[in-house]
């Protein structure tokens, strides 16, 4: 061989083996998925049941990885800062949401523009937890929904329910409850559960609509009663407390809700790995029984349930917001 041959066959041999060589990591990454802690972005203020199920999944969600999952806690905007920072995410899988119905249904129900669309700005991994919700009154006020019904028709004054924020599920669920039941009730929003129920327990409204984990200790403590739960099935923490639809009105069934998600377009092999990490975590026992303590119900699901249950949820949605006139403040 010459030595201008020997010269441009070294030349082509090291191009080739560069050209491998630049190849390698983008492969082996995807096939490594996670090789770095994966982020997981909770749109709810540390210490409440949101945060509390974020980190039981963060915490089983890296064993099954192999990676630590750190939560971060990204509150603001009703939820559309967390989500709006996943939606502008790279899709590598290395930062996921944990999404409520509030993101994914009720805000896009009110408002004319937010920074992410609720399907095509994220990969859907799967449902994780349903979250009932309760109407709940003072001690001495109605002892049941029918009691309610017929003396707000008869006083059409006299009630007002609270919430925990204009647009809220609560809210949703209450203006629902109205229009099923024909009660008479003003509503009155408040920035909390907290200030809400305080404002029932001190008598400033006369119901309010809540979720299960913040009145399950009112209602043990004699301080609130309940009258009704929202959701299609009684609730284990209340046995005793019926359904809407028991209470005489048959198909009604709000509550709020929770998934998992990522950017839109993450590769194949990083959502299966994904949707599978969250579906073995979901039908561990033990996972299921710590959300059933914090007042939640499991509902484990893939990725194409979640997107199905939004595409069915979210024109009932803005079907309720019209009728009840709900606007974002």
């Amino acid at each position: 061989m010459t030595p201008l041959r020997r010269s441009r066959f070294l030349s082509c041999l090291l191009a080739g083996c560069a050209l491998a060589a630049s190849a390698l990591p983008a492969a082996a990454q995807t096939a490594a998925f996670p090789e770095r802690p994966v982020k997981l972005l909770i749109p709810f203020a540390a210490g409440g049941a949101t945060d509390v199920l974020g980190r039981v999944l963060a915490v089983a969600l890296g064993e099954k990885l192999g990676q630590p999952v750190v939560v971060e806690n990204k509150p603001g905007a009703s939820t559309m800062l967390a989500a709006g920072l996943v939606a502008k995410a790279p899709p590598d899988g290395y930062t996921l949401l944990l999404g409520a119905s509030t993101t994914l249904t009720l805000n896009p129900a009110i408002r004319e523009q937010i920074s992410y669309d609720p399907v095509r700005s994220f990969t859907p991994l799967g449902l994780v937890a349903d979250m009932p919700l309760l109407l709940v009154a003072t001690p001495t006020g109605p002892g049941t929904l029918q009691e309610l019904v017929a003396q707000s028709k008869a006083e059409p004054d006299r009630f007002s329910y609270g919430s925990f924020g204009t647009g809220s599920s609560v809210h949703f669920g209450a203006e629902m409850l109205k229009t099923a039941t024909g009660a008479k009730m003003v509503h009155i929003p408040f920035n909390g559960s907290a200030p809400s129920l305080n404002a029932l327990m001190g008598a400033q409204v006369q119901v309010a609509v809540d979720t299960v984990v913040a009145s399950t200790p009112l209602i043990k403590a004699g301080r609130i009663k309940p009258l009704a739960v929202l959701s299609a099935q009684r609730l284990p923490l209340l046995p005793q407390v019926p359904t809407v639809a028991e209470s005489g009105y048959p198909g009604f069934d709000m509550g709020t809700w929770f998934a998992l998600l990522a950017p839109a377009g993450l590769p194949p092999q990083t959502r299966k790995t994904l949707e599978k990490a969250l579906a073995d975590v979901s039908a561990q026992p033990a996972i299921q029984q710590k959300m059933k303590d914090l007042g939640l119900v499991p509902t484990p699901g893939d990725g194409a349930a979640l997107t199905a249950r939004i595409e069915k949820e979210l024109p009932q949605m803005r079907a309720v917001a019209a009728r009840a006139g709900i606007k974002p403040d």
